[in-house]
């Protein structure tokens, strides 16, 4: 019966962060608890009492959820996350008018397919690029910032 009450306290405690886990610490946590419950469910196959056995499963499923999850938000995170063009980079807001270095219009910052973004496919010489969490609109020529969407990225 304690046993119960803590889980569930520990389950309701666990509840509102596990959409944002992204840690590595928070998945080695998670693989440990799975190693625990995998414990726990041995041992309760060895006392041989049904409903801990069930108990004990259910607790291992929802375990392995919880790093399957966090495993999947670390991944996410990893994808959108912004990688600078050059060391000590610093995001500051632009504004159209302002000129680009050529290392923050190359390929890996262009957006290649616009309209997934519902954006407008930028006229000849122009690319939609990522810089920091915004969307920029560039003349490749010059760098000369055409549009700014703010905070798509975040």
């Amino acid at each position: 019966m304690r046993k119960l009450i803590l889980l569930s306290l520990m389950a309701a405690v666990a509840a509102p962060t596990a959409a944002t886990a992204q840690s590595r610490g928070e998945i080695r946590r998670d693989r440990q608890e799975v190693q625990e419950e995998r414990r726990e469910l041995e041992e309760a196959r060895r006392r041989g009492d049904r409903n801990d056995i069930r108990e004990e499963r259910e607790d291992l499923r929802d375990a392995r959820q919880e790093l399957r999850e966090d495993r999947q938000d670390r991944r996410d995170r990893r994808r959108t996350q912004y990688v600078a063009p050059y060391r000590d980079w610093r995001y500051s807001t632009v504004r159209p008018g302002y000129q680009l270095r050529p290392s923050f219009y190359s390929q890996r910052y262009v957006i290649t397919n616009p309209s997934q973004y519902r954006l407008r496919a930028g006229a000849r010489n122009q690319q939609w690029i990522r810089y920091g969490d915004d969307l920029l609109l560039v003349n490749v020529r010059n760098g000369r910032v055409l549009q700014v969407i703010r905070n798509r990225y975040w």
